[in-house]
């Protein structure tokens, strides 16, 4: 942390806390021996849902500072990277879905591209700590250099409204992996949470499958329906991923995967990263609304106001836990994902600051401990490796290929 970072936490009488709150991580990472994190530190480490562009527009909120998910509900800095040892992941450009309107449209790609600016800035502020990565063939050569890698994705299509041109707007911001769809019903598919309307894709959707394969972007499956996965499935020429779902198996939700179609996905050469989120119901109370609300202001409080906003926090925690998902629940939803789909076909997406975390791993410092529990759990560092990267960058190296076969057939 920088020395003005800490002076204000020595002012806020907050350093304590800090120390405390480090130690908790110490103790649950205590199942992680010196060589367990040797090991980790010596992958290769990707995550492929990283919410935290959100977080960039909030007063007061940078990056490179170290923070507290019990103060601001954050989970991802690059002092936290650092810590847990996350080489780089996919760093979501999110839009909220609205009206299928041009108007409302318009206003939505406005705000894509912002997100996809703060990406901007945010990178180019830590120009010795981050760097972009746009192919497969970057993350191990920017992690060589010391850096984090920093690829883009788009979670929900809607903003692009009928102008699929706009993908390769994107593509040339950098983004290289996209969802069509969010928590509901948009114009290119059915959303996982939402009633059906297109029983599926619709043909903008069919269309957007298409651009998607001609630019070399990956298709991400999660927040689609069960039939537009399906169609997914079969209409991507190259294979998919689910950059953030889980087993239905594990829990019976919606957002989740049901085995036969994780059979599907392996069969096709696909990925599942697992989430943290979909293990158990969180509490979404009013309550809880209103303390996520304090938290994204805790720069700007007083000390006495944070002071008050841990100890109420602290009072509905002991009421009602916003998760009682635990990391091994988690760990249970990654071995089962690998005993159905193989070590080639599952991957890590925790979703990170989109509502991610459970307990015993509340933030990204916290990895190591898949590491060490996929060692414990028998499986080889090389399949290890697979899991926290080879298989995510086999299908972007896949999608290339086939966009580069693709302009070279159009040439001729």
């Amino acid at each position: 942390m920088k020395n003005s970072g800490l002076a204000i936490l020595l002012s806020h009488g907050l350093f304590a806390s800090m120390i405390i709150l480090a130690g908790s991580a110490a103790i649950a990472q205590s199942d992680v021996t010196p060589g367990e994190r040797l090991v980790h530190e010596q992958m290769l480490t990707l995550d492929t849902h990283l919410d935290t562009p959100m977080l960039l527009e909030r007063s007061g909120w940078a990056f490179g500072d170290l923070h507290q998910y019990a103060w601001d509900n954050s989970q991802v800095d690059l002092p936290r990277m650092e810590a847990g040892g996350l080489d780089g992941g996919f760093f979501v450009i999110y839009t909220p879905q609205g009206p299928l309107t041009p108007a409302a449209y318009a206003r939505a790609r406005s705000a894509a591209l912002l997100r996809a600016a703060a990406i901007q800035r945010m990178v180019a502020s830590y120009p010795l700590k981050l760097e972009f990565a746009t192919s497969a063939a970057d993350a191990p050569r920017i992690a060589a250099s010391g850096k984090r890698a920093v690829y883009q994705s788009i979670e929900n299509s809607y903003p692009l409204g009928t102008n699929l041109e706009l993908l390769e707007t994107f593509y040339r911001l950098g983004v290289r992996l996209a969802g069509p769809v969010h928590t509901t019903n948009n114009q290119f598919a059915d959303s996982a949470t939402d009633k059906p309307k297109w029983k599926g894709l619709s043909a903008l959707g069919r269309a957007w499958v298409a651009e998607m394969n001609r630019l070399g972007m990956v298709v991400d499956a999660s927040h689609a329906s069960d039939q537009a996965f399906d169609q997914l499935l079969a209409l991507s020429k190259t294979p998919i991923i689910l950059s953030h779902s889980g087993p239905k198996a594990m829990f019976d939700h919606p957002r989740n995967l049901d085995d036969e179609r994780m059979r599907k996905l392996a069969a096709a050469g696909g990925v599942m990263q697992v989430n943290s989120i979909y293990l158990v119901q969180h509490d979404n109370s009013p309550a809880r609304g209103a303390i996520t609300v304090r938290q994204s202001n805790f720069r700007s409080m007083t000390p006495e106001q944070q002071r008050q906003l841990l100890a109420d926090k602290a009072a509905l925690d002991a009421v009602t836990p916003y998760t009682s998902a635990t990391f091994d629940m988690f760990m249970a939803s990654v071995l089962h994902a690998i005993k159905v789909m193989g070590v080639d076909h599952v991957g890590i997406g925790c979703d990170w600051d989109g509502g991610g975390g459970v307990i015993g791993m509340q933030d990204i410092s916290q990895i190591p401990r898949i590491t060490a529990a996929l060692r414990k759990a028998g499986y080889s560092d090389t399949d290890i490796q697979k899991i926290w990267s080879g298989n995510v960058l086999r299908l972007l190296r896949q999608a290339e290929d086939y966009a580069a076969g693709a302009r070279i057939r159009g040439a001729k």
